[in-house]
């Protein structure tokens, strides 16, 4: 009996997808908002580590004494144990094939009592862009955006990787656009494009255009459209 995880996304997609992302150096205010959220629970708990690990882009946020890339760094393999006394994951752990070894890699990385977080974008997010998908590909729709973690599993899967005092809770993030252009290039500039493993067939240009119409219906009396991004965090103690 095979029992590998289900392989969701590609690891071979992944890293080109994380590599464009930064040679974008475009819109960073997702993991900014993620990280300065990370940043005041830590204050709020006046948690100082001395040895911790960041793995995501916010370097002048979130000091750390090691980081890793997303893209490069592998979650899905065993870290140092007992490495670290605070991990931080941000933007990308809702993105790996197998999540709940993830987890159990992190916990026995961190030292006794050591705490971790990871802040990334949950279900319920993206609704708009969930519509619009569906509007473009009719009476025929792919499998376009992947399958996202909401607050039940994100608890029943700490619970499952041995965190004691397991914290899930999310808050929204919206952001307002004027074009579904806007919109894509701020996904591909956080790193949010498509890595699945079974690639969603091309967009047609008819696709294009019916999903620019659904956009268009969908504009509010300043003429913009408004995406809600749902950040889910976990935190955990070992």
């Amino acid at each position: 009996m095979d029992r590998s995880p289900p392989r969701i996304f590609d690891r071979r997609k992944a890293p080109a997808k994380w590599n464009r992302a930064r040679a974008r150096q475009g819109a960073t205010f997702l993991s900014e908002t993620m990280a300065k959220d990370i940043a005041d629970r830590l204050e709020f708990m006046r948690f100082e580590p001395h040895n911790s690990l960041v793995i995501g882009d916010v370097a002048h946020i979130l000091p750390a004494t090691a980081r890793g890339e997303l893209g490069v760094f592998d979650e899905e393999h065993p870290w140092p144990s007992d490495a670290h006394d605070l991990i931080v994951h941000l933007l990308g752990l809702g993105m790996v094939n197998d999540l709940p070894g993830a987890l159990i890699h992190a916990r026995n990385a961190l030292a006794e009592g050591g705490l971790f977080m990871a802040a990334f974008p949950g279900a319920g997010s993206v609704p708009v862009l969930r519509q619009l998908a569906l509007a473009a590909d009719g009476d025929r729709p792919a499998s376009r955006i992947h399958p996202q973690v909401d607050n039940r599993a994100g608890t029943a899967l700490l619970e499952r990787a041995g965190f004691a005092r397991q914290v899930v809770d999310s808050y929204p993030l919206k952001v307002r656009y004027s074009s579904l252009d806007r919109l894509i290039s701020d996904l591909r500039d956080h790193g949010l494009t498509s890595s699945l493993a079974s690639p969603s067939p091309p967009m047609t240009r008819t696709g294009w255009h019916r999903a620019r119409e659904a956009f268009d219906a969908l504009r509010e009396d300043d003429g913009k459209v408004t995406e809600t991004f749902e950040i889910l965090v976990l935190t955990g103690w070992r």
